[in-house]
């Protein structure tokens, strides 16, 4: 993700696979600047469990915009334990309206093992087609080796890995130093 005041910087790559009763998130550990790889263990999925519930979100973006996102969506989903839709759509709600937050540049895919969402600044919350969800820079490579993969008898978790393998073989912002979260339905 390139932001117009910081033209250098560039984003990840982020898969959500809903397959099996499992929905397994994977995100790669490049952060750069320009050229240059700032850092390649950077964690960009995380387990959040507001009042005891396990939800598993990663992102793409500004790492300082994301977890100002993460700690809002914390604050929803314990306003609304049990309700992701819920917590997510007023997450996306705050963040197209709140002038501060207008300004953050990042996006989410958040799952609590039934329900998986992309959350945009631009106010939408979306739940894929196919089961199957990428952000990030290399986002559409993950996406398409994923959707490939889908009809195998692989499970979730070998989907995400693959398709992040095959994107960051193809997308110079990623790499394959994954961290993966997985979380049952």
């Amino acid at each position: 993700m390139a932001s117009e005041e910081f033209p250098g910087w560039h984003g990840t790559t982020i898969i959500g696979v809903r397959k099996g009763g499992q929905v397994v998130i994977a995100g790669d550990g490049q952060v750069s600047l320009g050229q240059t790889v700032i850092k390649g263990t950077a964690r960009k999925v995380r387990r959040l469990s507001p009042g005891g519930q396990d939800v598993i979100c990663g992102f793409a973006g500004s790492t300082a915009d994301a977890f100002t996102l993460l700690e809002r969506l914390e604050k929803k989903l314990e306003a609304t334990p049990g309700q992701l839709a819920r917590a997510s759509v007023e997450l996306a709600k705050d963040w197209r309206t709140d002038k501060y937050l207008q300004k953050l540049e990042a996006m989410l895919i958040v799952s609590d093992g039934s329900e998986l969402f992309v959350i945009t600044g631009a106010g939408d919350v979306l739940e894929p087609e196919h089961d199957i969800a990428a952000i990030g820079s290399g986002g559409n490579f993950a996406l398409a080796a994923g959707r490939a993969l889908m009809d195998t008898k692989k499970d979730a978790e070998t989907i995400a890995r693959e398709a992040m393998a095959i994107a960051a073989d193809i997308c110079v912002y990623t790499n394959g130093k994954l961290t993966v979260e997985a979380i049952k339905a």
